[in-house]
């Protein structure tokens, strides 16, 4: 093994998950750059997060474990996300924890900011198949945030704790100062230092989430798309994004939904277009032919009119894609492509030869065998 990401975090091969998340916390929190100033601590909390990222994944932890590495470990991105918060642009563990170490208004931690009690709307890009979007889809996000701290069920207080009115500002969360001037008294209101605006504190807060009420960790949420659903739309997770302070309402996961170019279907609206491919013989006489659906399994059954241009359009009815939140659906544009044969067998050629008479066209004259050969040629 390159590396032996138990080690790295400091846990048996035999930890379970829980073991590793909070083994992980435990340690982020000494390592991150903003609480670390040493030259390597950047690079030791990216080694911390690339082992957490694979011990804390199942699948990626039960190939670690049998081959010893995992292919693109490290790389801080889940497949089919896209991650684009609050935060501003890609994130991860690393910004996390440093909203985390921002966030201390519970339990100790000075602060001159004001604290927000409740947590953030956060936002994801799903990237989905117009097959999945056809059919609906139940996909799995794996995200991080920070989330309620499960060993204080979120309240900041470790056992026998309780809330507290602040004794520097007695619960208001603001100091008033007065400054004596030569027009008088001034006073200024500022936010508390002590409890950062909190206006309360915790006397024995939890050491796990150090009095927040939550902590940084990888959330998986399973999301149910609807059929139909549009390039851009959006799915609301009410409670899913970052959890507030000390119990305070949770922000919600905005889930944005891009779907995937096509290699045969185009979309537009609930129509769908695709191409068909059809001979002389049928675009002349009429047919009825078979194309893919959009559906699994699905064939559309497609009659050519007699006499059918090349690039013609047919529509099949119904056919299309799913109406968001609807039975209906929209239609299938067939465009119809005439194949023109090439490299005529002499009867075909007789057979056209004798068409073009009736029709009263000009053609080329019969080919000589030596045209022929240099024909078969080139």
């Amino acid at each position: 093994m390159s590396k032996d990401y138990y080690e790295v975090l400091g846990v048996a091969h035999d930890a379970t998950e829980e073991d590793v998340k909070k083994a992980f916390r435990h340690k982020a929190r000494t390592l991150h750059p903003d609480v670390n100033k040493a030259p390597d601590a950047e690079e030791r909390f990216k080694e911390l997060n690339e082992a957490y990222d694979v011990l804390s994944d199942r699948g990626k932890r039960s190939q670690y474990d049998r081959f010893g590495s995992v292919p693109g470990a490290g790389g801080g991105g889940y497949q089919s996300v896209d991650f684009d918060d609050l935060f501003g642009g890609g994130f991860g563990m690393g910004d996390i924890f440093s909203t985390f170490f921002g966030g201390m208004g519970g339990g100790g931690g000075n602060r001159r900011a004001a604290v927000r009690r409740e947590g953030r709307d956060m936002g994801v890009g799903l990237r989905l198949t117009l097959e999945e979007v056809a059919a609906g889809v139940k996909k799995e996000i794996v995200y991080d945030r920070l989330a309620p701290c499960e060993d204080c069920h979120g309240t900041g207080a470790a056992a026998g704790g309780h809330m507290t009115d602040c004794a520097t500002c007695h619960g208001t969360g603001r100091v008033v100062t007065v400054q004596r001037t030569i027009l008088g008294d001034m006073q200024t209101a500022t936010t508390c230092p002590s409890c950062g605006g909190a206006g309360s504190r915790i006397d024995n807060p939890c050491p796990e989430c150090e009095g927040q009420g939550r902590v940084p960790d990888r959330q998986h949420v399973t999301v149910e798309v609807p059929a139909g659903i549009r390039d851009g739309q959006q799915l609301r997770l009410t409670g899913y994004g970052e959890a507030g302070l000390n119990g305070s309402p949770a922000g919600n996961l905005i889930v944005t939904v891009r779907i995937a170019e096509h290699e045969f279907f185009q979309r537009e609206g609930d129509n769908l277009h695709t191409r068909a491919s059809v001979s002389i013989a049928q675009a002349s006489l009429g047919a009825d032919i078979q194309v893919p659906g959009i559906l699994p399994e699905e064939l559309v059954d497609v009659h050519i009119p007699e006499g059918c241009q090349d690039d013609q359009i047919v529509r099949a009815r119904s056919k299309g894609m799913p109406r968001f939140r609807s039975d209906n659906r929209g239609d299938l544009l067939i465009h119809v492509d005439v194949v023109v044969p090439r490299n005529l067998t002499a009867a075909q050629r007789s057979l056209l030869e004798q068409l073009a008479v009736e029709l009263g066209s000009q053609v080329s004259a019969k080919r000589t065998p030596f045209q022929r050969l240099r024909d078969a040629l080139s």
